[in-house]
Parts: C-alpha cells; structure tokens; sequence
C-alpha cells in the first residue's frame, strides 16, 4: 500500500453552542437550530476521536508508533512494556471501526475518514510484519490476550473497511497471531470473553477456531449473571465499569456472530444477552449527572468514556432502551465527553492521552495501566458508525433522566427486571 501524506491532527473547536435543556416531551420534527445543534455534537464527537485515534493510527501507518508513542506507566507496572502498543492499537481500532465502516463522501467529515481509513490498513500492515518497528508482540506474556480481542472485534465492527482490503500475505500473518494466543490461559474472569473474542473472529473469517474457548467462556458469563441488568466480573462481583468495558459488548456480539452461523444453538442466548445488555444501558444512562459527571468508581477509571461503550453500543446497535431516547443519550454523552476531554492535561503537547480521569492524575492509575491502555476511551464514539442523517444525530438534544429528575421535570421511574 502506497504511503501518504496525512493531514495533522483536526484541533477541537471551542466555539460549539453549549448544550441547551429542552422539554421532556420534544417535538417530532426538530427546528433548524435544533438540527444545526445536532450536526455540531457529530462534528464534535468525529473531531475529537480523530484527535484521540490519530496519534496511534498515523503514527502506525509510518512505522513510527514505538518511537514516537510516550509511555507512562501506573505505579508497580507488570505487564511487559511491548504490551501498551498492542493496546493502543487494539483499543483504537476498536473504537473508529465503525465510523471508518461508513461509505466514502466529499464531506470534510468523509474526507477525514477516508483518509484515517486508509492510515489504519498501512497501519495494520506494519503491525503484522515480523521486520516492521512497529510490528504487534502478541507473545508479550498474557496482556496480547486482551488487546488481541479489541482488534478482532474491530475486525468484526467493520470487516469490509479493515479486513477485507488486506492483502493475503497480512492475513495469514494475523490469523496466526491470533491462534498463536491458545498457549496461554485467560484468568478467570472477564479474560475469558477476550479469548472468546479471538477466536469468534477467526470463525467469523472460517479460519480455524477453538470452540472450546467460547463455550467456556459464554458457560462462565452465564453464571456469572447476577440479576438486573448486572454480571459478575468472576466469582466475585466488583462494582466498577467492566460491564460496559468488556461483559456486555463482547458477550453479545460474541454471540450475535455464532448465531449467524448456528441460529438454533445460539438465538435465544443471543436475545437473553441483548435485553440484559438494554437493562444496563438504561441504568447508564439514569448514572449520567444533570451536569455531565459520572461516579469515578472502581478500577480502571484511567479509561475514561470507555466506561460508556455498553450505552455507545446500544445506540449503534439501534437497541436503545425504551425510555431512553437518541436525542437524550447523544445530548448526555456529549456532555461527558466536554467535561471528560476538554480539560487540561488529559492530552499530552503532542495530542497523547494522559493518565488520569480528568486531566492529568497519574496516582490512580493501575498496575496494569500503561499509556496504550488508555485508547479504550474511543470505545465510547461507536455512534458515529451510524449515518449523519441518522436520528441519534438529528434528533433534538434532549434533557436526560438526571437532568429531569433534579430540575423537577416528569421523568420514568426505574424498577429492576428478572431476566
């Protein structure tokens, strides 16, 4: 693939209106400010992920990731140092497939990502190339394992934009590398989706695969279910973001690919997961502050608007649930994502991530958590895989469920399900 000049980074306006409350009961067919509004949140969302993937995605495409990528690290750091570049290519690839899956058009927008498209298939060039600088260390002990599973479920989000163009020869090289990941044991706990992810893709692909990985692992899930919307991340329940970092998007969509090949084995299981999955999308939605925040608890917060991928999903899934409408998920992680990326410190002078929740607060950080890890942020940005015209994007902004409740507005109460 022939190399090209890219554009530099797209810088973030900050001149976009602020995001108006509007009545609970919005009107069907929106004002021309209001639709003016709503094309500027997608400017704002597109812009601000080709701020946060373009460092890692172009800088792959040169063969220059590992020299130019700074890596700071948590506190008694373990994994081996080649893993954070597995990460940050994992996690960002897995956040902009869906945008990149969509056609090409003249738009400033379409010409960006036609452009970050193109980057990210010489990218995946260099990442499987044994003479490469740059080339992917999936034998870096056990955290390929995780990362692995973002790339294959980037593949999976958009395999006509990012596996398909591929020559054969980069192929073969990752189906290997995939495979070569069976000689190592996932820990016991939401890892065993991770390798489920893996080789779900080669499935997807008919490449050989390992059943017994994702038998295991959507056995364990099962049991691991604790009621309301809730899985228990191993046999232990932990109250953090991992529902929305791992469990419920890749357990459904682990299950959506092997219904498309075994329906009768594999439906019922896949709808039982989707409905939990709108269950905690509904109460992640309700954790949104009528000021945008949201609770820093648990472990991996460094991740940020990572922590909002099952809600991101949902909407790109267009399964949203039914109290929940696209105006107010859109207005709600918008304003997440403001509070989240527009203060300083949380990007480094060359446009890196930083470690920390809001701004720059590397003391929190994890022992597993490098600047690689990091780029599980863009996971939040799965919407702009739907098409501008779409009603996510031109649905009026709407006041979420917070937001009603504390300025006395009607709002649905909540009960908890059983299934």
């Amino acid at each position: 693939m022939r190399r090209r000049q890219f554009l530099q980074t797209l810088s973030i306006g900050t001149g976009a209106a602020a995001l108006p409350g509007v009545a609970a009961l919005a009107p069907a067919t929106a004002a021309p400010a209001e639709v003016a509004l709503a094309g500027a949140d997608r400017a704002y969302w597109w812009r601000l992920l080709d701020r946060m993937a373009s460092p890692v995605v172009e800088n792959l495409a040169r063969g220059t990731l590992v020299r130019h990528m700074p890596v700071e690290r948590g506190a008694n750091y373990a994994p081996e140092p080649a893993a954070t570049y597995v990460e940050a290519v994992g996690r960002s690839y897995a956040g902009i497939a869906p945008w990149l899956a969509l056609p090409d058009d003249a738009s400033e927008e379409g010409r960006r990502r036609r452009q970050l498209r193109e980057a990210a298939l010489e990218g995946l060039v260099h990442a499987f190339d044994p003479a490469s600088p740059d080339r992917l260390d999936f034998g870096a002990k056990f955290q390929p394992i995780v990362d692995a599973a973002y790339l294959a479920h980037a593949f999976l989000r958009a395999p006509e934009a990012l596996w398909a163009p591929l020559d054969a020869r980069t192929q073969q090289r990752a189906i290997a590398a995939f495979a070569s990941l069976r000689d190592r044991k996932p820990w016991y706990n939401n890892w065993l989706l991770f390798a489920a992810m893996s080789e779900t893709f080669l499935r997807s692909i008919d490449a050989a695969w390992d059943p017994m990985r994702v038998d295991y692992a959507l056995q364990k899930l099962e049991e691991w279910y604790v009621g309301d919307g809730w899985y228990s991340d191993g046999p232990h329940f932990a109250y953090d973001y991992y529902n929305a970092y791992v469990m419920h998007p890749m357990m459904v969509d682990v299950l959506r690919e092997h219904a498309r090949h075994d329906p009768k084995a594999f439906d019922e299981s896949h709808a039982r997961a989707l409905q939990r999955m709108r269950r905690y999308g509904e109460q992640q939605e309700r954790m949104i502050s009528p000021e945008g925040t949201y609770p820093p608890v648990g472990r991996s917060i460094t991740y940020r608007s990572g922590a909002f991928q099952a809600l991101a999903q949902l909407a790109l899934m267009e399964q949203l649930p039914e109290k929940v409408s696209p105006g107010q998920v859109r207005a709600a992680l918008t304003a997440v994502k403001r509070n989240l990326y527009e203060h300083p410190g949380t990007f480094d002078s060359n446009g890196w991530l930083t470690l920390g929740f809001v701004g720059h607060q590397p003391e929190i950080a994890d022992y597993y958590t490098s600047t690689g890890s990091l780029y599980m942020a863009t996971l939040s940005f799965l919407p702009l895989g739907l098409p501008a015209e779409h009603a996510f994007w031109t649905a009026p902004a709407a006041d979420w469920t917070a937001k009603r409740a504390w300025s006395g507005q009607r709002f649905p109460k909540d009960y908890h399900v059983d299934y």
